[in-house]
């Protein structure tokens, strides 16, 4: 699934291109499921070009799961056969995921348990990577932190509800009604539905001395006064949406209360020790995915518009190929 320009999910089309090959330090991956993310959409007009270069025809796509069909030299933690997920190359230099084949380093690809689904798998890359540096890396939770998630049902706030919990906090957030009971199923001990309630009310009453730590995964504005129910000593984790002239919150007012607001996205060099926690946690059962809808990777473009369109509960993941252990 290619793009050759910047525009709307009109311009992804299917095509033939080469197969990739497996370069010193890097694996060639037969693809079985691939994530849909926001940044593919925004990768899809172009807003990513500060962070990578184009080459048209251009293939989306950070997260995938499948099997190891190539190894290239000094490869010695993989080898051909073993089932993997990767946060795949994609902004390394090699084009994305939403392919039959793709190539990933070494280390940005693990190891599945036998029992992990690449379903599954392929769901978690970017969401959980990018939850895992807002609860464990940039929030330090812990063993009875209190925690708040903004948008706790998206692929984002699915796995931060999860990983909050899995620290042995305790976490509330906000959703539309439709999604209360999912968002309880996660982990969730208080909902918000902030349609019909002020969020930052209904957060001080559940939280009377404050939030130790605010994961806002929505941004754009929703939730400026996030600093006003945040402790001293608290932080807010905002995570990046790349939307222009975004309102956040007040520094000078943040600073008088002690709160830090820290922007969060995730590096390359994180990562992959990111991953390999992450999928321990999946294997062992400590977290699990999220509801996931499936389509085929010919319906790329109409992934594209539900996730642009922001109320995807969960994740959405691409079928590629029937590939042995899916």
């Amino acid at each position: 699934m290619v793009i050759d320009g910047f525009g709307g999910p009109e311009v992804l089309h299917m095509a033939d291109i080469e197969r990739p090959i497996a370069a010193p330090g890097n694996v060639v991956i037969r693809t079985a499921y691939v994530g849909v993310n926001p940044a593919d959409w925004k990768a899809r007009e172009g807003w990513l070009s500060l962070y990578f270069d184009y080459k048209f025809p251009f293939v989306i796509g950070f997260d995938a799961a499948g099997v190891v069909i190539e190894v290239g030299e000094g490869v010695t933690a993989l080898k051909v056969g073993d089932r993997v997920v990767t946060a795949s190359n994609q902004g390394l230099g090699e084009r994305g995921s939403y392919a039959e084949y793709l190539a990933s380093a070494e280390e940005r690809a693990v190891k599945l348990p036998d029992h992990v689904t690449f379903i599954d798998a392929a769901a978690m890359p970017t969401a959980a990577i990018t939850a895992y540096q807002a609860v464990f890396d940039v929030g330090g939770v812990k063993e009875n932190s209190v925690v708040f998630v903004n948008g706790g049902a998206g692929g984002t706030g699915s796995y931060a509800i999860q990983l909050a919990k899995m620290a042995g906090a305790r976490v509330a957030t906000s959703c539309s009604p439709g999604n209360a009971d999912y968002v309880r199923s996660l982990g969730a001990e208080f909902a918000i539905d902030y349609r019909a309630e002020n969020v930052a009310e209904a957060v001080r009453r559940w939280a009377p001395d404050g939030v130790d730590v605010v994961i806002d995964t929505v941004g754009q504005g929703t939730l400026t006064d996030a600093i006003e129910f945040t402790r001293r000593g608290g932080v807010v984790s905002t995570i990046g949406t790349l939307f222009a002239d975004e309102k956040t919150c007040d520094p000078a007012r943040a600073e008088a209360l002690g709160v830090r607001v820290i922007p969060t996205m995730s590096t390359t060099d994180n990562q992959p020790r990111q991953l390999r926690a992450l999928v321990d946690a999946l294997g062992d059962g400590r977290i699990h995915a999220p509801e996931l809808t499936v389509l085929p990777l010919s319906e790329a473009a109409e992934a594209h518009r539900r996730v642009q369109d922001g109320h995807v509960r969960g994740k959405i993941v691409l079928k590629v190929t029937d590939v042995l252990g899916s």
